[in-house]
């Protein structure tokens, strides 16, 4: 696979965004730099102002949906936002507009974005599994029982991670760490790179272990037209 020159992540923050979802993908690519200066990261959020996203921390974005930066890859976290991101039609046109090259990534239940929009129909996609206290009670639902529900025509993976083409799903909040090293193999950076930054991150054992915990899938031939 060819290298993409100057391969752009820009990652969608959100009130009660999941920050280990946004911050672990982008620390991947933080440290690529060190080796590739060409790699970038760049937050986009609804609007310019700063976003308060899990816990109180709070980020100031780089773009709002309406600068439509150029990027390579679009990553929507997880977290409690998610409930009300589902039905933000600005997102979802911000998302439709994107060129079919970039590519549409998602840590835990930012899945639930693209169920909503149908884009995950009849493809194989994948979110958090373990549940909380409340998701394991009577009051609620673990997350990849309630992307079943959302997307009926989507094959719900237990994989880390799911290639489907272009739409790369991950699965439970720590596997935004396995969704980078991903991005930086569809990005065409070879196996001796993506070694080299599991090693500064000193992450070689559990990159090891959690590698080929990933499920790659061809898109339909056809494909349904995403509604909201």
């Amino acid at each position: 696979m060819p290298r993409i020159a100057g391969f752009r992540l820009g990652i969608y923050v959100f009130k009660d965004a999941e920050v280990i979802d946004y911050a672990a993908p982008a620390g991947v690519l933080s440290v690529a730099r060190r080796l590739d200066p060409e790699i970038d990261i760049c937050l986009i959020a609804e609007t310019l102002r700063p976003v308060q996203t899990q816990a109180g921390f709070t980020v100031l974005p780089n773009y709002g949906l309406a600068d439509q930066p150029a990027i390579d890859a679009f990553l929507i976290p997880g977290g409690f936002g998610t409930r009300q991101e589902m039905y933000n039609r600005r997102l979802h046109d911000y998302i439709r507009a994107l060129p079919q090259a970039c590519l549409l990534t998602s840590v835990c239940t930012g899945s639930w974005i693209y169920a909503r929009m149908r884009l995950l129909d009849g493809l194989p996609a994948t979110t958090r599994k373990e549940p909380d206290r409340l998701e394991a009670s009577h009051l609620g639902k673990t997350p990849i029982d309630r992307l079943a529900e959302l997307a009926p025509a989507c094959r719900v993976s237990r994989a880390r991670v799911v290639d489907a083409g272009r739409i790369v799903t991950a699965g439970g909040i720590s596997s935004g760490m396995e969704l980078g090293f991903h991005l930086l193999a569809r990005a065409g950076y070879d196996e001796g790179f993506i070694s080299e930054v599991a090693r500064i991150i000193e992450y070689q054992r559990a990159w090891s272990l959690y590698r080929d915990d990933i499920e790659f899938a061809s898109a339909p031939a056809t494909s349904p037209e995403p509604v909201v």
